[in-house]
This record gives C-alpha cells, structure tokens and sequence, in this order.
C-alpha cells in the first residue's frame, strides 16, 4: 500500500498514526518530495471513480493563490492532471493507493475502518 503524505500536514499525521495503530503496513511517499506523475494520477483517477475536482486540495495555500476554483471548470481533464502532477502541494492528502486498487483521498476514521480494516 502507497502512503502519500505531507509530513506537516496534521491531518495526513492523524492519518499515519491510524494506520501505526492499526499494525497496517505501507510504504510512506513526502508529496513534496516526490510528487505524484501525471501517469500515476491519470491512473489513480481512473481507478478511483471520483470526480478530479476530488483530487485537489481545494484548502491549500497554493490553490487559493492560483485561484483555481474559477479556473478549473474551463480547464481540461488533462489540463488538471498536469497542473496535479506540477505541484504535490495542489494534491488532497493524504493519498492511499492500496494494493488491490482502491484509492483513498484525505483522511476520515470510518472510511479507514472501512476500506483498510
């Protein structure tokens, strides 16, 4: 299971500390640091049957000083997951993808519980 996290980020740390609690494995991946392909994030969407205005992290510094919530409906599905593969900060995290193909955006217990328990 892939585990992509901003380890500043409270919410992906409450996210990390679920999964340390509940002995589930994962290999840890710093957004910031290795920011996820247009190729990993294409695939990822397709696979997570969410629409790619999920994928954003609509909160973030970053998108609001892009001003992105106007820009985006004029923009492309590949438009988006090009400006997504440009910037890990753009990027909703925690991301999970986990080995049988489920794709988890953000973090909350019960989804977890659900999905990864």
């Amino acid at each position: 299971m892939l585990f992509i996290h901003y380890p500043k980020c409270t919410t992906c740390q409450k996210a990390k500390k679920w999964l340390d609690e509940n002995r589930i494995s994962y290999e840890a991946r710093d957004i910031k640091e290795e920011n996820p392909s247009y190729e990993e994030l294409k695939e990822w969407y397709a696979k997570s049957g969410l629409e790619i205005k999920k994928f954003f992290n609509t909160s973030g510094l970053l998108y609001k000083s892009m001003n992105l919530k106007e820009k985006l409906e004029g923009m492309s599905e590949e438009e988006k997951l090009r400006l997504l593969a440009s910037d890990g900060m753009l990027v909703k995290r925690p991301l999970v993808v986990t080995d049988d193909g489920k794709i988890l955006l953000g973090f909350r217990e019960a989804v977890y519980r659900e999905k990864l328990g």
